[in-house]
């Protein structure tokens, strides 16, 4: 074992701080879900949902597609001012892909 874990961690909790040291179990997370709701919601589903704003995101190859997908759903009232500014938001600072990976017409993952 490292160093990379305190000492009492890796006294308390012996096979956590394995794992954590480890890293052959580590997930890589390439989306982000600034709306807890929304997220929640996804999380929790555990049949066939509407696609969201999100799942539309998904399905862009540039960030103009996006925005335009954004406004659209805004203008349609189906998301508020202040969610479309916070997706506007993380596709300036975080990128397209932020929103999860590419995904191809029909799929909903």
């Amino acid at each position: 074992m490292t160093n990379n874990c305190p000492k009492y961690f890796r006294k308390r909790f012996p096979h956590l701080a394995e794992e954590v040291e480890d890293r052959t179990k580590a997930l890589s997370l390439d989306s982000v879900r600034t709306d807890q709701k929304e997220a929640e919601r996804i999380a929790s589903s555990d049949r066939a949902v509407k696609p969201t704003v999100i799942d539309f995101i998904r399905l862009c190859d540039e960030d103009e597609e996006a925005i335009d997908i954004i406004d659209f759903f805004e203008k349609q009232g189906k998301i508020n001012s202040e969610y479309a500014e916070g997706l506007r938001k993380q596709l300036a600072n975080r990128g397209l892909r932020s929103f999860g990976s590419k995904r191809e017409p029909g799929s909903y993952e």
